[in-house]
């Protein structure tokens, strides 16, 4: 698992890239298909995904649309206009910044003890 300080950047840039291939998803979901899609390796608290949304809704990339589930709302999340235009940036400035680390670092095949 990494730590939370290496998530906290990365995580719009995760969000808008899942909501783009999926259309619409909800918080739990987000968890679970980012846990495993990396093997566990990227855990995304509650603590830290809601804020996330809850500022991506306000700054216009998201929108919410409330569904009834059984007895109880289920908020799903899914891209407007201006978050479909961020998704192309957004990952583009990881992959710059991968390569960028990976210069900085070297590519080892082993992590460091």
């Amino acid at each position: 698992m990494y730590s939370r300080e290496l998530l906290k950047g990365i995580l719009k840039p995760i969000i808008l890239k899942l909501l783009n291939d999926h259309g619409k998803m909800y918080g739990y979901e987000i968890v679970q298909h980012v846990k495993a899609s990396s093997q566990g390796k990227v855990l995304i608290k509650e603590g830290s995904l809601y804020p996330s949304l809850h500022a991506l809704t306000k700054e216009g990339y998201l929108e919410t649309e409330a569904v009834m589930v059984g007895n109880r709302t289920r908020k799903y999340y899914r891209l407007t206009g201006k978050g479909k235009d961020a998704v192309a940036p957004a990952v583009n400035e990881v992959i710059e910044f991968q390569a960028t680390l990976s210069t900085l670092f070297g590519k080892p095949k082993t992590a460091l003890s």
